[in-house]
C-alpha cells in the first residue's frame, strides 16, 4: 500500500470515528495519517474540526512517552491554530528530526516571519541543531528539500536578531548541512565577530570547509584550539581535514598533540589509526581500533573510521568481487529446520561494517542449535546470500564461553577445514579470521592455522581466496602476510570488479 493510499484509510477512519462522536479515536487515525503525508489538506481539514473540540483539541494529542511524530506533529498544528506557533515548532521539528525525509514543516504557519519575531531565540537555537544532529552533513538531497522550512525561520529570525551569535552559528550549522554553504559561511562569520569563541570558530571552521576554502577552514579551527587547548575534538577534525587535502603527516601531528594530552580520547584514536592505516596500509592499526572499540563501549559519539577504512577491503567490508569458489563438499546431515533457515535468511549479507560487525549480525543464530548450522551447510537455502558465511558464523556463538584452544567452535570450524577449495572451507576459514579479530586471545592460533592453509593451497585453483583472507588475518607473520601478496599479484584479476558482484549474489542465490 502507497503512502497515499494508505493516509486516505487512516483518514476515513478518522472521519468514521468522529461520525461515532469517539474524537480520541478519530485523533489517532488522524496522527497515522499525518505520518504517511504531513502536508495532506484533508488531513489538515479535518484537524480543523478537531480543533473545536474543548481545549482546542490539544488533549487529543497528549505528550505521551511514546507519542509518534504524526501525534507530534498535530499536537504543533492545533498550537500554531490557537496562537502559539513558538510552542509548535519545537515539535513539529521534533517530527522532523525522527523522519527528516518527510515534509513535516511545509505548512504556511511555518514560513510566517511573525514566528521568528515571537520564538526565543535561544530556543531557535536548540531546535536548530537537534535537526543538524539528526541528519548528515550534508544532508541527503530529500531532507535538504524538507528542512529548508526551517532555514526560512532562521532567516526571519536573524533578521529580527542580526547579532545573536549563537542563531547565527546555529543557523549557519543547518545552512551548510542543505547546501547553502555562502549563507553559513556569512552566518558563521558574523556570529564569530559577535561573539568570539571556540564554538563560533568552530562553526566558521565548518562552514569555510564546505565551502572548500581549506586555508580559511583551518585558521578558524586553529582559533578554535587557542580559545580551548583542552577540547581534544578539534584536534581530530583539524586532523581530519588535513588528512583529506593531502597533508597526511600534518595530520598525524595533530593526531598525536591530541593523544599526548589524552591517549584514551576517543575522537583522537578512531582518527589516529584511521590515518596511519591510510599511511601505510598496516592491518595492525585497524585490529588495535576494533579492540579500541571493544574495550570502550561508552565513546562520546559514533564513530565509522573502522567501517570507511575496511569498505573496500577484500573480506574486512564483505565478501570479495571475485568469482565464488564451487559448492563442493558438504558435511553429511540432515535437512535444516525451517526456523533455522528463517534466521539465516534475517541475518544473512553480502557485506559488513567490519569482522566485529559481522560477529555481531550473526547474534540471532545463537537460536539455532549446532547441528542446525551444519545442516545449512549441508543444505544451503538457494535464495539466501553466503548462506555458508552465516552458518559458520552462527557456529562462533555457540558455547561462546569456552577458551578458544579447548573450544567446540574451534573443533567444529577446524573440522570444516579438511577437504579442497570450495565455500565451506572458505566460511570457516573466515569464521575463524572473525574469531581471530574478537578475541585477542585467539590470534596466534588463528594466524598459524591461515599460514598453514596459505602454504596448502598455493598454486591451486581459488588460492587467491585464501590469500585475501590471510590478508585480512590479524597478527599472520610477515613471512605468510608477504607470500599471499605475492598471491594476489599473480592472480587473475576479475574485469569490472562491480558487475562481478553482483553476478556472485545471483550464483550465491542460484547453486
Amino acid at each position: 500500500m502507497d503512502v497515499r493510499r494508505a493516509a486516505d484509510r487512516a483518514l476515513e477512519q478518522a472521519r468514521s470515528a468522529l461520525a461515532r462522536d469517539e474524537p480520541h479515536e478519530a485523533a489517532d487515525h488522524l496522527a497515522g495519517a499525518l505520518s504517511h503525508a504531513p502536508t495532506l489538506p484533508e488531513a489538515h481539514e479535518l484537524l480543523g474540526r478537531l480543533a473545536a473540540q474543548p481545549g482546542g483539541g490539544l488533549d487529543l494529542f497528549p505528550l505521551a512517552p511514546h507519542v509518534t511524530a504524526g501525534g507530534l506533529a498535530a499536537r504543533a498544528h492545533l498550537l500554531a491554530a490557537a496562537g502559539f506557533p513558538e510552542d509548535g515548532l519545537p515539535l513539529l521539528a521534533a517530527a522532523s528530526g525522527r523522519s527528516p525525509g518527510a515534509d513535516w514543516a511545509g505548512v504556511p504557519w511555518v514560513g510566517d516571519p511573525a514566528l521568528a519575531v515571537r520564538i526565543e531565540p535561544g530556543l531557535l537555537v536548540q531546535v536548530l541543531m537537534r535537526l543538524c544532529t539528526a541528519v548528515g552533513d550534508p544532508a541527503p538531497e530529500i531532507t535538504r528539500t524538507t528542512l529548508r522550512p526551517y532555514l526560512t525561520v532562521a532567516r526571519h529570525a536573524v533578521a529580527a536578531h542580526p547579532e545573536h551569535a549563537m542563531l547565527l552559528g546555529a543557523g549557519s550549522a543547518l545552512a551548510r548541512r542543505i547546501g547553502e554553504t555562502a549563507l553559513a559561511v556569512d552566518w558563521a562569520a558574523r556570529g564569530a565577530r559577535s561573539r568570539p569563541s571556540k564554538l563560533a570558530e568552530i562553526w566558521l571552521g565548518y562552514a569555510y570547509r564546505s565551502a572548500g576554502r581549506v586555508p580559511e577552514a583551518l585558521a578558524a579551527l586553529r582559533r578554535a584550539v587557542a580559545h580551548d587547548p583542552d577540547d581534544l575534538s578539534v584536534y581530530a577534525d583539524i586532523a581530519g581535514t588535513l588528512a583529506d587535502h593531502g597533508r597526511l603527516d600534518d595530520a598525524l601531528n595533530w593526531v598525536d598533540r591530541a593523544l599526548e594530552r589524552d591517549p584514551e580520547y576517543d575522537c583522537a584514536v578512531h582518527t589516529a589509526h584511521r590515518l596511519r592505516h591510510r599511511a601505510d596500509g598496516d592491518l595492525t592499526h585497524l585490529v588495535r581500533l576494533a579492540d579500541f572499540i571493544r574495550d570502550h563501549p561508552d565513546e562520546s559519539h559514533e564513530h565509522t573510521d573502522l567501517a570507511d577504512c575496511c569498505r573496500d577491503i577484500p573480506w574486512l567490508g564483505g565478501t570479495p568481487a571475485a568469482a565464488p569458489l564451487p559448492r563442493g563438499h558438504a558435511p553429511a546431515g540432515n535437512e535444516p529446520s525451517a526456523d533455522a533457515v528463517r534466521r539465516l535468511r534475517q541475518v544473512a549479507s553480502l557485506s559488513w561494517a567490519h569482522p566485529p560487525a559481522a560477529y555481531d549480525a550473526a547474534i540471532p543464530l545463537i537460536l539455532v542449535p549446532p547441528h542446525d548450522l551444519l545442516a545449512l551447510l549441508a543444505h544451503p537455502p538457494a535464495d539466501v546470500a553466503a548462506p555458508e558465511i552465516w552458518a559458520c558464523l552462527g557456529l562462533l556463538h555457540h558455547d561462546a564461553e569456552e577458551p578458544w584452544l579447548e573450544s567446540e567452535r574451534r573443533r567444529l570450524l577446524l573440522d570444516l577445514l579438511d577437504g579442497g577449495l570450495d565455500r565451506v572451507t572458505e566460511a570457516a576459514l573466515f569464521a575463524l579470521v572473525v574469531t581471530a579479530w574478537i578475541d585477542p586471545s585467539a590470534r596466534a592460533d588463528v594466524a598459524e592455522v591461515v599460514a598453514g592453509r596459505l602454504t596448502e593451497v598455493a598454486g591451486r585453483p581459488g588460492a587467491r581466496s585464501v590469500a585475501e583472507l590471510a590478508q585480512a588475518t590479524p597478527d599472520l607473520g610477515p613471512v605468510a602476510r608477504a607470500t599471499a601478496a605475492g598471491m594476489i599479484r599473480t592472480a587473475v584479476i576479475p574485469r569490472q570488479r562491480g558487475r562481478a558482484r553482483n553476478r556472485l549474489l545471483l550464483r550465491w542465490r542460484r547453486d
